[in-house]
């Protein structure tokens, strides 16, 4: 949480190592380091964090300060004073912070009830601190009837100041509670509350950082093998909060403890401070994150769940060569190194890397968020799938968006759609492979409506009533058997603007001969006549050629049709249906 204390991340590591973050005062940091090695700790992590929620255009940065020996000496004075007019100004809020409290202000925390339970004392024993930061501790706890030793964040509501800072330890609490039971989320027991501080009990971590184990691998890498398992893992988290209309917005090898020291040990995904819900078709438009980690979206304020997708991608390529993707000595030449630059597969040890490892971490390092891999995508990627069990890959939220969409497009863009899904190659339906059987529970061949409604019903932000469910069924089952066998399913979960952006060659030709299914005469057009042979629509074809008749010449060709396609998937996570609305109860 942005006015709390970092989570137990501090467990294997010298907390004075940690940064801990605020939402109200940028903290500027520095890289302290000339290459793009990962060398050293203190210099791997450069955080920026959002200065107010409400007001994102205020979110500003600084430049960072840089090796002395190769900055101007102007430089290095504008630098100065930056830094100067910064303490000064986290000087002075302090300040007024601590006048208010002491010309009597009670802080939004003290005067808190919070709804946890009052009885810590009674049910746990504090032990050892295991870390600390600006507002609070981390501590070994035992439970007295159990035995059992847990991780204890206890937060003081004195430094609970401001609402926000109320909000932040709330929405962490909720979010935890919201995660509870998967394998790969820090496991939530309690909160408590006393008049001093709020506690939360947590699974205790003892296995150390990702980062720590990164470090102390031979020259900083790990194996693909390796690698994989462990990238398996954090995509699981991503999928799961993404279902919950959560976005982690701080993925990085510092967030992630292991549960023990042992090699095979399962990895925990463990600081959910800058974390946050969002509701479908909305963006967040601050900019928050650790620099190196940070998704091109986020910098340009246009952010959702693709951006913890990116970050999983930069900690990959770490994984594999060891070194950062995008790097420079400043904030502002690492955010322009994610703006502008793709990431380097030609030096040591790229070349020996397989080729599948690289086309993952390139189809998540895409800077275009709707071309990128979802995170239930991903884990179907024949890399990091290795070993990996397919009924371990949750329903990708893209693909219930895309069956969502399908119902409102015209009979043309669906008939349009269906004939594209048959060019799809076998390779290239993995992923939709892997949705269609997490969807088909009974494992029949087929989707029936229950199951659909099961599937909608796990993206939680979307409240859907079954006679919409039912609509979205009928407008995919194209035989009218009242299911949805694979290929019909196909034709509508089908992310297009992969297709075209992954392999724009392959998507010319990919397009030309669905075109050519409609073009029958093969005179370079779509006719009205032809059009209405395909689809076998009686009465008027006007309405359906104007949608895709852009110069109004009667027909339709190749580009305008290649455009009526681009339209089926771009920015479909980001509109809302006119049919179905969230919100709708079932």
């Amino acid at each position: 949480m942005g006015a709390c204390i970092s989570t137990i991340k501090a467990i294997a590591s010298n907390a004075n190592k940690h940064h801990h973050r605020q939402r109200h005062q940028r903290q500027q940091n520095s890289t302290g380091n000339d290459n793009d090695d990962v060398g050293n700790k203190t210099a791997f992590s450069v955080l920026f964090n959002r200065k107010g929620r409400t007001k994102p255009q205020q979110t500003t940065f600084l430049p960072t300060s840089t090796n002395k020996t190769e900055t101007s000496r102007p430089a290095q004075d504008n630098k100065t004073r930056m830094n100067q007019q910064q303490k000064q100004q986290q000087l002075q809020v302090k300040g007024k912070q601590t006048s208010k409290l002491q010309n009597g202000t009670i802080p939004c925390g003290k005067g808190t009830n919070f709804g946890y339970e009052k009885d810590f004392d009674k049910r746990y024993k504090m032990g050892k601190l295991l870390g600390h930061g600006q507002f609070g501790y981390t501590f070994v706890a035992v439970d007295q009837a159990s035995g059992d030793r847990r991780a204890v964040k206890r937060i003081e509501k004195n430094k609970m100041v401001l609402p926000i800072a109320v909000e932040d330890v709330k929405r962490e609490v909720e979010i935890l509670k919201e995660l509870g039971g998967h394998e790969n989320v820090v496991q939530f027991y309690n909160a408590f509350e006393d008049e001093s501080y709020v506690y939360i009990v947590m699974e205790l971590c003892e296995g150390g950082e990702l980062l720590d184990r990164i470090l102390a691998k031979k020259d900083g890498r790990y194996t693909e093998k390796d690698a994989a398992v462990v990238v398996r893992q954090m995509l699981k988290v991503a999928a799961e909060c993404h279902l919950h209309g959560l976005v982690h917005r701080d993925m990085k090898p510092e967030n992630f403890l292991f549960k023990s020291s042992k090699e095979d040990s399962a990895l925990k995904a463990t600081d959910f401070g800058l974390s946050d819900f969002i509701k479908p078709g909305k963006k967040f438009r601050d900019i928050v994150g650790s620099a190196y980690y940070v998704a091109p979206e986020v910098l340009r304020r246009k952010s959702g769940p693709q951006s913890d997708v990116w970050s999983i991608g930069v900690i990959t390529y770490i994984l594999l060569c060891g070194r950062r993707p995008f790097w420079d000595k400043t904030e502002d030449g690492i955010f322009k190194e994610v703006l502008r630059k793709k990431p380097d597969f030609r030096r040591k040890p790229w070349p020996s890397i397989s080729n599948s490892a690289k086309d993952f971490v390139k189809k998540l390092l895409v800077k275009d968020p709707s071309a990128r891999l979802t995170a239930a995508q991903a884990l179907s990627h024949p890399w990091v799938r290795e070993g990996g069990n397919a009924s371990e890959i949750p329903i990708d939220i893209s693909v219930l968006s895309n069956l969502r969409q399908f119902v409102k497009y015209s009979r043309l863009k669906q008939f349009a759609l269906r004939a594209l899904a048959s060019t799809i190659d076998e390779e290239e339906l993995a992923d939709l492979k892997d949705q269609f059987a997490a969807i088909d529970v009974d494992k029949n061949g087929a989707i029936s409506l229950e199951e659909m409604r099961q599937a909608l019903a796990k993206d939680l932000p979307w409240k859907m009533k079954d006679a919409r469910v039912l609509e979205i069924l009928q407008a995919i089952d194209i035989n009218t058997d009242g299911i949805v066998d694979f290929s019909e399913f196909v034709a509508a979960a089908l992310h297009v603007h992969q297709l075209e952006e992954h392999n724009s060659e392959k998507w010319q030709q990919r397009s030309q001969a669905t075109f050519d299914k409609f073009d029958l005469d093969k005179n370079g057009y779509i006719t009205p006549e032809e059009l209405r042979m395909h689809i076998g629509l009686k009465g008027s074809i006007d309405p359906l050629l104007e949608e895709a008749d852009i110069d109004k010449d009667g027909k339709i060709s190749l580009p305008e049709f290649r455009k009526l396609l681009r339209t089926a998937s771009i920015g479909s996570h980001s509109r809302q249906n006119p049919c179905i609305q969230p919100g709708s109860l079932i």
